[in-house]
């Protein structure tokens, strides 16, 4: 029988209070540190089989700060971590959470030229980066202020066997001798004696960043999101307050990577506030879905939709028995009605009495701010704004609230929204608002009504921003990529959608007088975006046109051009 641990995160619960509990001025790291000392031999992460108790990733956290601190980094700073789920990634960011320091987290296959800018507006010194991405950073180093980037391979914490068949499969590769000096590999890097002292943050630091995310925002536009200790620590508490019976021992795959809020917030932050064990996940491959879920059987599943259409195709679940699992979570995506049904009739027909419920969120408000489950549930639905949060809807470009089942733009308030864009004031000012409440509204950008009994209906994107396998792709990034070549005169980016990934990106060209439309010209184009461009933001298909159609008041007409790649792609 399982042992029951008291968790401290209920106590915090506070009926009185306006969000319905109270959030400590402490840190993430010390919200971890409670938890890890109400049940310090409960497993906290597992990697491939190998397990870390709390008490343990407590002791790696302070040593591993103190590495950083020896480094020079100190309260304050930026560090820039560019790694997947990995046991030094995670350790990394409540390491410098710790001493007060801010994790930039960036995704691992962002383009050099990201990369470069993503370090850059963040004025980084220092960087964890995974070791396939060096030849990226020494590609653009020089151009950046980095003093110290810390090289560490997936394959640091593996079990000791799995280690050696990571080496003989990757023999050759990073095996160049390394003459700069700023690049130290994270064996040596551990190598520090001293300890470093904790950073406690007080109620006066309730706008230091602690986390920096990047997203699109409303304009669909990459920016810096700024989120706080106080944003993470009240997340916790609201997943522990909504999943209630969720206890220590229970385990989160974590296949949602850390540098997007729904994989940091839920999949590591949220699943230590539970005292739970976060199964990481550095990279998900739908041909061992199957033999992950029967090894680790998760008692808790949160994905992306395009995973759950994933476990529907897996080869080996046929006569798995998912009683194991309490909750499957849907977000970063809307859930289509079909697969919400289909995946319903396959947990049943698994000896599960769970449902998949879907949930709403934004990197700008952590990452869910509505979850449709419990009291809360209804079928087609985003649910109820989450324990602490308030929804309503207005009149685009107003804060007019409009009535119920009246179509509008969502609006969130609550204790997990941002502290805003980092130097980017005009566009935080855009985005929070306040209201004839005196409360500050995060303006989503996003469609919705909201039902005479509470439950809000998401209708569609008013932001210009893709969805392509739950990753953010930003038109307005692909359209000034492609339009730094000097033979494109204008391009346009669109979504088309895709069986899998949902959606991928379309881009309308016009080519300078002169330029021949040959396939060389697509090629360069598309080795440019390749550079230049995450994976996920590449475009799939490549149109040259003499012209762009137009609104009556001789703006683009985006609309047009996204329902013509719409018929194409159901022709």
């Amino acid at each position: 029988m399982k042992e029951k641990h008291t968790n401290p995160v209920f106590g915090y619960e506070n009926k009185n209070s306006a969000t319905g509990f109270d959030i400590p001025d402490i840190s993430m790291f010390g919200m971890l540190k409670i938890c890890a000392q109400a049940h310090p031999d409960a497993p906290a992460f597992d990697y491939f089989g190998k397990k870390c108790s709390y008490s343990a990733l407590v002791e790696k956290i302070e040593k591993i700060s103190a590495c950083y601190g020896a480094r020079g980094v100190k309260k304050g700073d930026i560090v820039t971590v560019i790694m997947p789920n990995t046991p030094e990634a995670v350790i990394s960011i409540y390491a410098l959470n710790r001493i007060g320091a801010t994790a930039n987290v960036i995704h691992p296959l962002s383009a050099q030229e990201e990369i470069k800018n993503y370090i850059n507006s963040s004025d980084s010194k220092t960087v964890l980066i995974l070791d396939s991405c060096k030849e990226k950073l020494k590609e653009v180093i020089n151009a950046t202020g980095i003093q110290t980037a810390i090289v560490a391979s997936p394959a640091e914490s593996l079990p000791p066997l799995m280690k050696i068949l990571f080496k003989i499969k990757n023999r050759g590769k990073n095996t160049e001798a390394e003459t700069d000096r700023r690049f130290i590999s994270w064996s040596d890097f551990v190598k520090c004696p001293i300890r470093t002292n904790e950073y406690i943050p007080t109620a006066d630091d309730a706008d230091t960043p602690a986390i920096i995310l990047h997203s699109g925002g409303t304009t669909g536009t990459p920016k810096d999101i700024m989120l706080s200790n106080r944003n993470f620590n009240a997340f916790g508490i609201q997943a522990v307050l909504t999943l209630r019976d969720v206890s220590v021992g229970d385990k989160i795959l974590a296949i949602l990577p850390i540098f997007h809020g729904f994989g940091l917030g839920v999949c590591v932050h949220v699943c230590f506030c539970f005292g739970a064990c976060s199964v990481l996940i550095p990279q998900f491959d739908s041909k061992k879905f199957a033999s992950v879920l029967k090894k680790h059987k998760p008692t808790m599943l949160f994905g992306v939709p395009t995973l759950y259409e994933a476990l529907l195709k897996a080869k080996g679940t046929e006569n798995m028995d998912f009683s194991f699992l309490k909750y499957a979570v849907s977000g970063g995506d809307s859930l289509p009605e079909k697969l919400e049904i289909s995946v319903n009739e396959f947990l049943k027909n698994h000896n599960s009495s769970v449902k998949i419920c879907e949930g709403y969120g934004m990197t700008e408000g952590l990452a869910a701010l509505s979850l449709s489950v419990g009291d809360a549930y209804k079928s087609g639905t985003i649910g109820k704004p989450l324990i602490g949060n308030e929804m309503c809807i207005v009149e685009p470009d107003t804060t007019n609230t409009l009535p119920c089942n009246t179509d509008g733009e969502l609006c969130v308030t609550g204790p997990t929204v941002m502290l805003g864009y980092r130097n980017n004031s005009d566009e935080t000012a855009n985005t929070l608002r306040v209201h004839n409440d005196g409360k500050i509204w995060l303006h989503t950008g996003d469609m919705a009504y909201i039902d005479a009994e509470g439950f809000v209906h998401y209708k569609l994107r008013l932001k210009r921003m893709m969805i392509s396998s739950g990753f953010n792709v930003f038109p307005t990034q692909i359209e000034k990529v492609i339009e730094e070549l000097d033979f494109v005169e204008k391009c346009v980016a669109v979504a088309v959608s895709h069986p899998y990934k949902k959606e991928v990106a379309k881009a309308y060209i016009i080519l300078k007088d002169g330029t021949p439309k040959v396939q060389q010209t697509e090629t360069e184009i598309r080795l440019h975006c390749e550079k230049s461009l995450a994976h996920h933001s590449v475009p799939y298909y490549y149109e040259f046109v003499d012209s762009l159609p137009k609104t009556p008041y001789n703006k683009i007409d985006f609309l047009k051009l996204q329902k013509d790649s719409a018929k194409e792609a159901v022709s």
